[in-house]
């Protein structure tokens, strides 16, 4: 590890929800609507909406897989490795995953990092199985964000900064959970990628209907993060449909199928609607941060918005490329080219994030350093990327 005379900011650290996540902080007589446990031929699962999801293969997570099992599989499998195999190891589960935040505030120091953005597992999995009942949701989230602030707290110890997850189905509701984040420190929020279910149907993020919930958040200062999640894409026929980064298929076994494109896809989807529906000319202080969503769609993404431009004479106010760079942070997956993010976005709008401790993620959050070398970036342009960026969107910047 390089001597960087600094320690990076982490924007994508990640909790594995403890076992009363869901249940602690929600009405018992909701909970057949949101979350339950049951018990399945000696396996427990969870329960959304009075379904099984089997979004993973062990929510209670004893044991685990290790953090960065699939580092080398996304780094292109030079050793041919089955992808079964790479998961086979487990450890006992580490209280700093669940519950013990004194002892993941250690760990984070240990590993060289002075503050880390901490994001559900779960939770980003389970807003899509009950959209259509707001009460559900609404009960479901709002006992989320209170045992989170209750668990790891929305900025403990300037350490660990947890994001609370809002869903902006009622808007009136989104707002007044936006102000109780607000209260207790919230340095983010957080919500998926994806169009929202309302009492009037499916509606785009940027929709008007949702300039007060927008409105606030410009106003605070705070920033929003778009984190990968379900966002409810199908396959078309092509892949059984529900949340998974890959295929198993009918016979259990791995295969590469489209499906591993549903994040890059949403997130694609969602960040030129907010552009494409001039969500930055209304509101001028707001900052976007799309977090472990890829950075590959990019450069189509802004010939669209360029395209669309030029179609469409006098819709835009402002060039949406422009505004899109001033007001949108990437987090490229960490095999993705940083170099080629930075000549998209520039490099004031890259952060660095490990994603630790998911199997997709980095085994140590500063082995990214080993993805930067090759990139022949001046140290300043490093420093951005691995904490001046993030740094600035922690902080609460009110209109």
């Amino acid at each position: 590890m390089d001597d960087l005379g600094y320690s990076p900011f982490d924007c994508d650290n990640h909790y594995y929800e403890a076992v009363d996540a869901f249940t602690r902080h929600v009405d018992p007589a909701m909970q057949p609507r949101c979350v339950q446990w049951a018990e399945v031929n000696g396996r427990r699962y969870h329960l959304v909406g009075g379904k099984i999801s089997k979004a993973v293969v062990n929510p209670t997570w004893d044991p685990i897989a290790l953090p960065g099992a699939l580092h080398n599989y996304f780094r292109g499998n030079p050793d041919g490795t089955n992808i079964a195999d790479m998961l086979r190891e487990r450890e006992p589960l580490p209280r700093y995953y669940v519950d013990d935040r004194d002892a993941r505030v250690d760990k984070v120091h240990q590993q060289g990092l002075q503050s880390v953005w901490l994001f559900p597992t779960l939770g980003v999995l389970y807003e899509e199985l009950i959209k259509t009942d707001l009460e559900a949701v609404k009960a479901l989230f709002g006992g989320f964000n209170r045992w989170l602030e209750e668990q790891w707290g929305f900025a403990y110890r300037d350490t660990i900064f947890a994001a609370p997850y809002i869903p902006l189905g009622d808007v009136d509701w989104a707002c007044q959970e936006l102000e109780w984040c607000l209260e207790k420190g919230a340095r983010t929020i957080v919500m998926r990628p994806a169009a929202v279910w309302t009492d009037y149907g499916s509606l785009s993020p940027a929709d008007e209907h949702f300039d007060p919930f927008w409105a606030r958040v410009n106003e605070a200062g705070i920033c929003a993060v778009v984190h990968a999640g379900d966002s409810g894409y199908t396959t078309q026929g092509y892949d059984e449909d529900g949340f998974a980064s890959s295929s198993m298929g009918r016979q259990r076994k791995y295969k590469p199928s489209i499906k591993a494109y549903n994040i890059e896809r949403a997130a694609y989807d969602y960040l030129i609607t907010l552009s494409l529906e001039k969500l930055f000319e209304r509101f001028t202080n707001l900052r976007i941060a799309s977090v472990e969503n890829g950075s590959q769609f990019l450069g189509d993404m802004f010939r669209k918005l360029e395209q669309a431009t030029r179609k469409n004479v006098g819709w835009f106010k402002e060039d949406p490329s422009e505004l899109f760079r001033q007001h949108v942070w990437i987090n490229p997956f960490w095999e993705d080219d940083v170099a080629e993010v930075v000549h998209y976005m520039g490099a004031d709008r890259v952060i660095f994030g490990s994603d630790w401790p998911h199997i997709e993620g980095m085994p140590q959050p500063l082995d990214y350093l080993v993805e930067l070398k090759d990139k022949d970036f001046d140290d300043a342009t490093e420093k951005k990327i691995l904490l001046d960026n993030v740094t600035e969107l922690n902080q609460l910047q009110p209109a």
